[in-house]
């Protein structure tokens, strides 16, 4: 795999997802809902981790910053 996100586009997943998960987690959103927004979350927060997502790749999008020669 090779990276596609640069440090922006992490750091904004991993804040989305944190938001998600306390939003689920303090009981302001329940239900089908909640279960989706947890997954939406878990799913945002990996591919923070580790730097690639898998639909960047589908359209071409790559935010990595080049790499000087």
């Amino acid at each position: 795999m090779k990276k596609n996100m640069g440090n922006a586009d992490r750091v904004i997943r991993a804040l989305i997802a944190i938001v998600a998960a306390y939003l689920y987690f303090s009981g302001i959103v329940s239900g089908f809902v909640g279960i989706v927004l947890v997954v939406v979350a878990a799913v945002l927060l990996l591919t923070s981790l580790v730097s690639f997502c898998p639909l960047y790749s589908l359209v071409g999008l790559n935010t990595c910053p080049a790499k000087k020669a």
